[in-house]
């Protein structure tokens, strides 16, 4: 029972966290104020909260990373991979490194491995974290679709980095020539495992739904259970199960493409996802303030030991690896826009060189957030010699006062530095858009003609099959001319077109308004007013989307 309301006041703190950030009457990152609500019920009541490292990991990380691997646009991907690969792994070595002798340099107490650990993990941006602190500001797409990119892999390198940092810890050995066959072996097996696992759970369900029919509840307990599944099965390969759950995201693209699931079952499937995604980093960061006062006590406690003056340098730890978390970024950014830039010049594609305001955005929105918080509560608790694990109450402050300064350092300064500055602009997509649009309105009008031709009997010589088929031709071939026409009709057209998705909205919310009523008036029962209201609500969702 005790668990139970444990669990229930930490939902609550989420739920209120949300409500206080629309609130507010400035813009607050919903991190820190989820952070500041654990804290507070921590003053209020001490839950005594234990987090094992092992379940924390297994029960927040697989199915974020997969989110964030499945809804990542590939072609935004694919277009920019070199700038993406280049902050994603060659600025988590370069962190790892630079960050790590930092750190054992400045805090001795912290052996080398361990300072290399740290620095793994608070390697790891999150454009989560960057789109709620923009949210009240424009920022270029652009940028967002790098920043998610660059998120989506650098989880999966600095996690992996950490795991070899931490075996040099447990172990007291390294050998870089092991370390990279390891990595090649737990990158590969990663990858492909959670390919694996994707289309067997694809195949197996598209065969269940042929032969026995859809469930709109199942396709979601699937997709909820395949990260978990990549997840467990690459680590029980040796494989890395991080790597296998973002592989296994990023899969769920192509299934998608398949056309297989039912519509009402994508939708119901957003919903819930959306929902897993806001509860689990809600969740984490208010277990972080929860656990903020302990961890702080415990690192001043071997702050002390390491005969520094007084627990005040703690303080100043957490802003000097901020600080070189940023000048290391800072420099990697500025010499991967430009080497970037010079390529493309070299291709005969000039561009203007990037901005100072450009790369100062790039590095300030690299904020740490829930990975890198559920990353470094699993450092191992002890040794296998059974002694404590060394310095891991200061490494788990540093990472927390990381996380905190820079969602501070980047609400305050990003959206000033975002208003104006752009990438390069990517290819336009709007043709691409415009064909697709017409190609898919061409096709229905095949369809619909087809299955007029395809009538037998006495439907054949209905004529209202071929009244309501022309109309709906009709409707299909003025959206054909608003898509591929120009001048003032095409431009009419549209125009005519916004108009009846205006009409259209008020008219479907006028029938959910009336169907309530009548439900109020126990004119029809509930499961009717279900069903129809569900009805009313895929129009609504599908004008709001066009």
């Amino acid at each position: 029972m005790e668990t139970v309301s444990i669990v229930l006041v930490i939902l609550l703190a989420v739920v209120v966290s949300s409500a206080l950030a629309r609130a507010l009457p400035i813009p607050v990152p919903l991190p820190l104020i989820q952070i500041g609500l654990g804290v507070m019920i921590t003053a209020v009541a001490d839950l005594g909260i234990t987090l094992n490292p092992d379940v924390f990991f297994l029960l927040f990380l697989p199915p974020l990373l997969f989110l964030d691997g499945w809804r990542i646009p590939r072609d935004a991907l694919v277009r920019d991979i070199g700038t993406i690969s280049a902050l994603a792994i060659g600025l988590v070595v370069f962190t790892v490194l630079g960050l790590g002798f930092f750190v054992h340099w400045m805090i001795p107490a912290m052996p080398l491995a361990v300072a290399f650990a740290l620095a793994a993990i608070v390697s790891p941006t999150d454009a989560f974290a960057v789109s709620a602190i923009v949210a009240r500001g424009p920022i270029p797409e652009r940028i967002m679709r790098i920043l998610e990119g660059e998120s989506l892999l650098n989880d999966a390198s600095g996690l992996v980095c950490m795991s070899f940092a931490v075996l040099a810890v447990t172990t007291g050995a390294f050998s870089l020539a092991d370390a990279f066959g390891d990595f090649l072996w737990v990158s590969i097996g990663g990858v492909m495992t959670g390919i694996f696992v994707t289309w067997a759970a694809a195949v197996a369900k598209n065969f269940v739904a042929r032969r026995f029919g859809d469930e709109p509840g199942t396709q979601i307990l699937v997709s909820i259970l395949m990260p978990f599944a990549a997840y467990m099965l690459a680590e029980h390969l040796g494989c890395s199960g991080v790597l296998g759950a973002v592989a296994a995201g990023l899969a769920m693209t192509t299934v998608e493409h398949g056309g297989q699931i039912a519509p009402v079952s994508r939708i119901s499937r957003k919903v819930v996802w959306d929902a897993i995604q806001f509860t689990a980093t809600g969740i984490i960061f208010v277990l972080l303030g929860e656990q903020l006062p302990q961890i702080a006590m415990r690192a001043a406690r071997v702050v002390l030991e390491a005969h520094q003056r007084d627990v005040g340098w703690l303080l100043l730890y957490v802003v000097a690896i901020t600080l070189a978390l940023a000048v290391l970024r800072f420099l990697w950014v500025w010499v991967t826009l430009r080497f970037t830039l010079s390529w493309r010049k070299s291709r005969r594609r000039p561009e203007g060189g990037p901005s100072w305001r450009l790369i100062a955005a790039m590095s300030l929105a690299g904020v740490r957030g829930a990975v890198t918080l559920a990353g470094i509560l699993t450092l191992p608790l002890v040794l296998p010699d059974g002694s404590p694990f060394p310095a891991r109450d200061l490494a788990i402050f540093l990472a927390a006062g990381v996380i905190i300064v820079s969602l501070v350092a980047a609400s305050c300064a990003l959206p000033y530095l975002m208003r104006g500055v752009e990438l390069p602009r990517a290819h336009p997509r709007r043709k691409e858009e415009i064909r697709a649009r017409i190609a898919a309105a061409e096709a229905a009008i095949l369809a619909i003609e087809q299955a007029q031709r395809e009538l037998k009997g006495p439907e054949a010589q209905d004529p209202l099959y071929a009244e309501v088929g022309a109309d709906l031709i009709r409707q299909y071939q003025r959206r054909i001319d608003g898509h591929a026409g120009s001048g003032k009709e095409a431009e009419r057209i549209r125009r005519a077109a916004e108009i009846e998705r205006e009409l259209h909205l008020a008219a479907v919310r006028a029938e959910r308004d009336s169907l309530y009523q009548a439900a109020r008036a126990h004119r029809i029962s509930d499961n009717e007013t279900r069903r129809l209201v569900q009805e009313v609500d895929l129009v609504e969702a599908r004008l709001l989307s066009t």
